[in-house]
C-alpha cells in the first residue's frame, strides 16, 4: 500500500500518538517499524509480539503498522524476507586464492550474515514463525537456492558442468549453517571461531572431496 501524503504518525487527532513521535520520510518510518519487529520477533516468539507493543517501542500509532505492512502475519514475512536477503551481488567481493582461502572468505560471509541479526535470523530460519506457513516456506526456499547460488560463485565453481548438483549439495550444508548458528547465537555452546572452523573444514570436503564423487555418480 503506498503512503498517504501526510504520514499518520504524525497527526494531531491521534491521541494515542506518543509524545515522542517526530516526523519521518515514509520509507524511513517504515524502516524504524521493521527494524523493532525484527528486534520483538527475535525476542520471543511470534504469538507473545504484540502490534500494540511493537507501536509503542517504535514511537508511533498502531494503525501505522497496518497502513505500512497490513497484519501482523504480513509483518512477520517483511522480517523474513528481511533476515534471508542477500547483499546485491556488485556489492559483494569474488575471493580468490586457494581453495581453503575461498571457503575461509566464504564462511566469514555467511557467519556476518548470521551476527547482523542474531538470534532472528536463527529463529526464522528455524521455522520458528507462524508454524506450517506455505509463503514463510516459499521465502525461506527461495533463500536457500540464492544462498547456494552465491556461495558457488564465491568457490569459482559456477562454470562447473554439474554445478546444480553442487548447489544442491551446499543446500544440504545450508541445514548445518542453520544449526552451527543456533549453538553460537542461542546456545553459546561454540564461539564464532570455533564456528567458522566447523563450517569451514565441511565446505573444504564438500567442495574437494564429496563434490568429485558424487559427480561421477550416475542415475
Amino acid at each position: 500500500m503506498a503512503p498517504t501524503a501526510a504520514d499518520p504518525a504524525t497527526a494531531p487527532e491521534d491521541s494515542d500518538a506518543p509524545s515522542r513521535r517526530r516526523r519521518l520520510e515514509p520509507d524511513e518510518r517504515r524502516a524504524q517499524i521493521l527494524s523493532c519487529a525484527i528486534d520483538m520477533f527475535g525476542e520471543r516468539p511470534y504469538a507473545a509480539v504484540s502490534t500494540a507493543e511493537l507501536a509503542q517501542r517504535a514511537g508511533v500509532a498502531r494503525g501505522l503498522i497496518n497502513h505500512y505492512f497490513g497484519n501482523k502475519r504480513d509483518l512477520y514475512l517483511a522480517v523474513v524476507r528481511r533476515m534471508v536477503t542477500l547483499p546485491r551481488p556488485e556489492k559483494m567481493t569474488i575471493p580468490d586464492g586457494s581453495t581453503r582461502e575461498r571457503v575461509d572468505a566464504s564462511v566469514a560471509w555467511l557467519l556476518d550474515t548470521i551476527s547482523e541479526h542474531g538470534s532472528t535470523w536463527v529463529k526464522v530460519t528455524g521455522h520458528e514463525g507462524v508454524g506450517d506457513d506455505p509463503e514463510v516456506q516459499r521465502i525461506l526456499d527461495e533463500a536457500d537456492y540464492a544462498a547456494a547460488d552465491r556461495m558457488v560463485a564465491m568457490m569459482g565453481l559456477g562454470e562447473s558442468l554439474h554445478s546444480a548438483e553442487l548447489r544442491a549439495l551446499i543446500r544440504c550444508y545450508g541445514g548445518l549453517v542453520k544449526t552451527a548458528g543456533r549453538e553460537w547465537i542461542v546456545r553459546g555452546s561454540l564461539s564464532r571461531a570455533q564456528v567458522h572452523v566447523l563450517l569451514a573444514d565441511a565446505l573444504v570436503t564438500l567442495v574437494t572431496e564429496t563434490f568429485p564423487k558424487v559427480d561421477t555418480i550416475t542415475g
